[in-house]
């Protein structure tokens, strides 16, 4: 199921990248700062998804860092509910966690071993100055299809795609607005991808939180996103709905990425290989340029 159908939400963003650079300092006197993400610009509106794809090294996940602070913003904007956010101090970070909220690609090492599954979803609320308790470890657990008795249990305790439940259950404690999933789900088996992805997909329709998702597999990034950002090199090269972006891609870039994708059916798969390298033949060396087929 492709969840572009009912298209991308509308109105004001909820987030809004604007020119985004990050770029870290090299060693060496006079050396030019190393950019890893130049000029990238997108919006991710209330009650969307926009998948960010590309492969390994593209900047994907220094991309979601630099959201959520832990990545330097060293030029444009990083806009926010009308706010900019990218420079903002330890103290007023800590006030915008509230409604930005992240997942991260393995769970268990984001799961403190030594406190029980209701001590990890209600520290965040105890860190706020607020109640936590039973009600909230069991509306959170319901949420996430786990069972009750799950907040009396250790991390280790539980298979890997609970433990992301138990991860997402977390990021839902302070009812956010915006979750950045980084690889959720690539260190998970493909029945429990389909589990994690559809209940991402549940608590979007009842919460109604908007996800920049994180991913380098264009299946997974298809069947959950509104819109999809490709990246290359710290660039932006095409954005669009994920019918489009999957179904008839327009740069070259994303035309390879979906031929490298593997398909069940080995006969499928190897016509798909000889495809691959007509394309590559075809393309040469193009020129990076930017489709926007989003407007």
């Amino acid at each position: 199921m492709n969840a572009s159908a009912g298209g991308a939400a509308s109105g004001t963003p909820l987030l809004s990248l604007q020119d985004v650079q990050v770029s870290y300092p090299t060693r060496g006197f006079r050396s030019p700062p190393l950019t890893v993400l130049d000029g990238i610009s997108l919006d991710i509106c209330e009650h969307e998804t926009v998948g960010l794809v590309g492969e390994s090294g593209s900047g994907k996940t220094t991309l979601g860092r630099a959201l959520l602070g832990l990545a330097p913003v060293t030029g444009g904007r990083v806009v926010f509910e009308g706010r900019d956010i990218s420079k903002l101090s330890r103290a007023e970070r800590r006030r915008t966690a509230k409604d930005l909220q992240v997942v991260f690609q393995d769970p268990y090492s984001s799961l403190n071993p030594a406190m029980t599954i209701e001590d990890i979803l209600t520290e965040p609320l105890l860190a706020r100055g607020e109640k936590g308790g039973r009600d909230v470890v069991r509306r959170l657990l319901d949420q996430v299809h786990l069972p009750q008795d799950a907040g009396r249990r250790l991390a280790r305790e539980f298979s890997g795609g609970q433990r992301q439940r138990i991860a997402i259950a977390r990021a839902l404690v302070l009812d956010p607005k915006l979750v950045v999933c980084d690889e959720p789900t690539s260190a998970l088996d493909m029945s429990t991808q389909a589990r994690i992805l559809t209940l991402f997909k549940e608590i979007q329709e009842t919460t109604g939180v908007a996800y920049l998702f994180i991913t380098h597999d264009l299946a997974v990034v298809r069947a959950i996103s509104h819109r999809i950002a490709v990246l290359l090199q710290g660039k932006i090269v095409e954005l669009g709905s994920a019918a489009q972006v999957t179904g008839d891609p327009q740069h070259p870039y994303t035309q390879r990425l979906l031929m490298a994708a593997p398909v069940a059916d080995p006969v499928a798969q190897q016509e798909r290989r000889v495809e691959r390298q007509r394309l590559l033949e075809r393309q040469g060396e193009r020129p990076s340029e930017v489709v926007d087929t989003s407007r």
